[in-house]
């Protein structure tokens, strides 16, 4: 049946595997903020959870885009079984900094789907994906702009933790 099927699609069955394994790594990028979220708000991090929150659902949205596409273009997207995430952190620093890693390694993965499809010459994928780029490069700086915030506001200060949770929470939203 795999073969009559991909005489039905014009996408190649390596850029159907990396995108559902990008698929993947979205959903557990969600995994990963709600995870985050829960921690924060467990340790009275109101705001800056539910900034987390916010990410939580928009990274949902990024896999069900790219799960969709994959169907779209005649191909099988595979619902993706997710591992545990991380549901305890040192510190607030260190949700952020772990964040800002997670993050630029979904722009790395989106990066080495993008050159898949030109090498490939599968426009139509490259072009989905440009979307990605771009929604990349807001995800990457509001999580270094998070960690910024760490080095402009003084935490060790009577209420250095409540202005970083209240100004970590405008990210996103200044725009």
């Amino acid at each position: 049946m795999k073969n009559l099927l991909r005489d039905k699609t014009s996408l190649k069955e390596d850029i159907e595997i990396a995108l559902n394994g990008q698929a993947k790594m979205e959903a557990e990028a969600s995994n990963k903020y709600l995870a985050m979220a829960s921690w924060l708000e467990r340790n009275g991090f109101e705001r800056t959870s539910e900034y987390l929150y916010r990410q939580a659902e928009e990274e949902r949205e990024h896999f069900l885009k790219i799960f969709r596409y994959i169907n779209e273009m005649g191909g099988a997207a595979i619902t993706p079984s997710l591992g545990e995430v991380q549901q305890e952190y040192p510190d607030l620093r260190s949700v952020f900094e772990a964040a800002l890693h997670s993050e630029i390694a979904v722009t790395n993965s989106i990066n080495r789907i993008v050159g898949l499809c030109r090498a490939n010459n599968d426009y139509a994928t490259e072009d989905f994906l440009m979307w990605y780029v771009k929604e990349q490069r807001e995800e990457e700086k509001n999580a270094r702009r998070a960690l910024e915030l760490f080095d402009l506001i003084d935490v060790n200060s009577a209420n250095g933790l409540y202005l970083l949770d209240k100004e970590i929470a405008k990210i996103g939203r200044e725009e």
